[in-house]
């Protein structure tokens, strides 16, 4: 049977949506989720309506028990949601409305344009200052584990090949900095979902006395010197959906930020580098092969990259034909959203938790780090002191490499009559330079893997992520 709702269905109507476009079109099973800010927006929403004189002082109070009691209830599981109602604000207000007879005036001067649209960006908000939680447990343990084997030397790669030799604690540290660079766009984003959109209506504002300044103080959307901060064009209010996408944009990095981090942690626990041992918590068997241990947690944060990406691209093009104003084709951003959000925080959060489950195995890092040719460009540098031109330098050390491997030797097995048959600048010290505790103690540039330097930037950031600094940064 076809109904119509009083409440969503406006009296140009005379019949209810058909059952398959009612399910087709609601959207109650997800953005169920927006609850609290939906509630949160109408409680200021109505505050502003009493100041403005369109709701007496005993309606206000109605309103607000009615809203609060309806909490109660969502936050105990016992409100039922009516997917006839298609979304969480109709059924929010349907509800109140049922309730409280005063709740027929909540909608006074407000759309369910604008009303969504302060919800996502309230919704958002409150997703990054918990995402950004987060994040500093995740640095946390990065510098952690890096503490805990400060001396560990491992070989650095490129192309994943050998290249030089850095410390354990930079390599972990370079995530720390990407990790860093993720939290300062999710501020960013911040800065721009923190904007009061309620007050455009439909798309075209409203003719009644409405404050939104004040709508705009009650909700938070203020700057650090407490000036409300509105959107200045009611058309651009309800559509825009800039907010989550930069959300979208800022999680779709980390995701491959988080994605590197995994790749690493998959190949050091591999037998093939036997570098680190993640814990039985972290891992799981094998149906067939009893040896087998699996790093699932960390193939599944690599794995999950790709759903994080994929919703960016999905909001990016959802938004990219459509015309001014509101469409209803913006409901599908939710679930992207959602989406993302949850697997982005999930993410950060097991990967904190695993990371404090990780031992490193000092002799396998050892014996990997000793390999003589990591000090190879160490060896171009000696000849550059000697005033070689570093082209010149770096042809004789590359002769070098060939001899070794011609003759099945290592680098510093080669003997300094070989050394001086490819420069003869060489002289009996250039052995020295494999020496690999002082080949350290010479990278102490800012930003090098040196000793110093890495003890320097571990310290920085234990004291910057210590539990009542600033979390924006």
């Amino acid at each position: 049977m076809k109904t119509t709702s009083p409440v969503s269905r406006s009296g140009r109507f005379g019949v209810g949506p058909a059952a398959d476009v009612a399910q087709f079109t609601e959207s109650i099973s997800f953005d169920w989720r927006l609850w609290r800010q939906d509630i949160q927006g109408s409680k200021a929403h109505a505050a502003m309506l009493q100041k403005a004189g369109l709701l007496t002082r005993a309606e206000l109070r109605a309103i607000d028990g009615g809203l609060d009691a309806i909490a109660r209830e969502i936050e105990t599981g016992a409100f039922r949601w009516k997917p006839a109602l298609e979304d969480v604000h109709m059924n929010i207000e349907a509800e109140l409305t049922r309730r409280v007879p005063a709740g027929a005036r909540l909608h006074t001067g407000r759309s369910r344009n604008d009303q969504v649209a302060v919800d996502m960006r309230l919704w958002v908000r409150a997703e990054i200052d918990a995402l950004l939680d987060n994040f500093r447990s995740l640095e946390r343990a990065l510098v952690a584990l890096g503490q805990r084997y400060i001396d560990v030397i491992i070989p650095g790669y490129t192309h994943l090949q050998r290249a030089q030799p850095v410390y354990f604690a930079h390599h972990l540290l370079a995530y720390v900095e990407m990790l860093a660079r993720d939290a300062g766009r999710f501020a960013d984003c911040r800065e721009r979902a923190n904007v009061c959109p309620l007050g455009n209506g439909a798309l075209a504002g409203s003719t009644l006395p409405l404050d939104r300044e004040l709508v705009a103080k009650l909700l938070g959307f203020v700057d650090a010197q407490g000036r409300p901060q509105l959107t200045q064009n009611s058309m651009d209010g309800v559509s825009d959906r800039d907010f989550a996408v930069e959300f979208c944009a800022a999680a779709a990095l980390l995701a491959v930020h988080l994605s590197r981090l995994a790749e690493d942690l998959i190949l050091w626990a591999s037998a093939e580098f036997g570098f680190i041992r993640i814990s039985d918590a972290y891992t799981t068997g094998s149906s067939l092969m009893p040896q087998k241990k699996n790093p699932d947690v960390a193939e599944l944060t690599r794995g999950k990259s790709g759903r994080v990406l994929g919703n960016l691209v999905a909001l990016l093009t959802l938004l990219k034909g459509l015309p001014m104003t509101y469409n209803r084709d913006l409901q599908e951003d939710k679930e992207r959203l959602f989406d993302t959000a949850d697997t982005v925080r999930a993410t950060v959060r097991l990967c904190a938790g695993m990371l404090g489950e990780i031992s490193v195995n000092p002799e396998a890092c050892r014996a990997a780090a000793a390999d003589p040719a990591l000090l190879a460009t160490d060896l171009a540098d000696y000849l550059v002191r000697k005033g070689v031109p570093f082209r010149h330098a770096h042809h004789a050390v590359g002769a070098l490499v060939a001899l070794a491997e011609n003759s099945q030797r290592t680098l510093n097995q080669l003997t300094l009559e070989d050394f001086r048959s490819a420069d003869p600048h060489f002289e009996a010290d250039a052995l020295e330079t494999f020496d690999l505790a002082q080949a350290m103690t010479r990278r102490n540039l800012p930003g090098a893997p040196g000793n110093k330097q890495v003890r320097l930037q571990l310290a920085r950031w234990e004291q910057r992520l210590k539990p009542g600094k600033a979390k924006r940064r």
